[in-house]
């Protein structure tokens, strides 16, 4: 007869330490991140972006004097509103459609609200559709003070071009297309339109500000887009920087920054005074050279922010050669 079997030991089970596996290593805890500041948010309306809204609007101010040599302050002051509101609007929806779709997550530029986590995505959504909705109310001002109602259909076209650009489930602004946006409502729209609320027409003189204000616009989200360009491509965003490569987008900046001041030939020869807005190419062909020799991001928003300088230079300065 066998003798039954000792039962064998139990041995414990090895302890957990904390934060991490059984006898492995602690995991780190994630490293908080601080609540955004006012700092914060003021950046996140990202100022160095508004020359290209107060630009266009001025030279439409201006183009418009030379048919109607007289100053119209609450319209001119409306326009401005439409023009910066909905800049600052679309830069917080921006902010908070790649937030929440993780495209901001490794990106190399400055940080944003959203992506960071130092901002709560709903508060950001609340900020971005505060300013469409300001934009909204001041170009109904424009709207009843002059009495064109047609052009609420192009302020809506305008507030959701805006909200399209980064929202949505297909946003336009990722298969390409921002240019197009920026070139039609932030270069036409902008310059002519402000003309045609002063003036009730658009002379060729407001197209022609209104297409070389595009450009430049069109020159700082080229470059903006070049230096997030391995980001957005990791993430899926499709740019037109990430479609042709960096190189045709860097050589697509040069062209686009320096375009408009072909245009100032014309204006060159209604108005002697536009000769000094040539002075504007000592920040254009800076930014040009950054551009096309670059390879790290900091020479690439060195060159941003340079672009967004022409844009404020070559707008106050042409609607000075044309009023004075």
């Amino acid at each position: 007869m066998q003798r039954p079997e000792k039962a064998k030991p139990v041995q414990a089970a090895p302890a957990k330490k904390k934060g991490g596996r059984p006898g492995g290593p602690a995991v780190p805890p994630k490293a908080k991140v601080k609540p955004a500041t006012f700092g914060d948010w003021v950046g996140g309306a990202r100022i160095r972006t508004l020359p290209l809204a107060i630009a266009p609007v001025v030279l439409g101010v201006a183009t418009s004097y030379i048919v109607r040599p007289e100053w119209q302050w609450l319209l001119s002051a409306l326009c401005l509103a439409v023009a910066v509101l909905l800049q600052i609007g679309v830069n917080y929806a921006n902010d908070y459609s790649d937030g929440i779709r993780g495209t901001d997550r490794n990106r190399v530029g400055p940080s944003r609200l959203t992506g960071s986590g130092a901002a709560r995505p709903r508060t950001v959504l609340t900020v971005a559709l505060t300013f469409f909705g300001l934009a909204a109310i001041s170009g109904l001002a424009i709207v009843v003070i002059t009495g064109h109602w047609w052009l609420l259909a192009v302020g809506a076209a305008a507030l959701l071009a805006g909200w399209f650009y980064t929202g949505g489930k297909r946003p336009y602004g990722y298969y390409g297309l921002g240019e197009v946006f920026v070139f039609i409502f932030f270069g036409l729209v902008a310059a002519a339109g402000t003309m045609f609320v002063h003036t009730g027409g658009v002379s060729l003189e407001g197209w022609l500000a209104g297409v070389a204000s595009g450009l430049i616009a069109c020159a700082v989200l080229m470059i903006n887009n070049v230096r997030d360009l391995e980001q957005d491509r990791a993430s899926g965003k499709r740019t037109l920087a990430v479609l042709i490569g960096s190189l045709p987008a860097r050589i697509a900046f040069t062209v686009l920054l320096l375009a408009p001041f072909v245009i100032l030939g014309y204006f060159l020869l209604l108005f002697p005074n536009a000769l000094y807005v040539y002075f504007a190419l000592l920040a254009a062909l800076p930014a040009s050279l950054i551009a096309i020799t670059g390879k790290t991001p900091p020479e690439y928003l060195l060159a941003l922010k340079l672009a967004s300088l022409t844009a404020l230079l070559f707008g106050l300065g042409l609607a000075a050669a044309i009023i004075f």
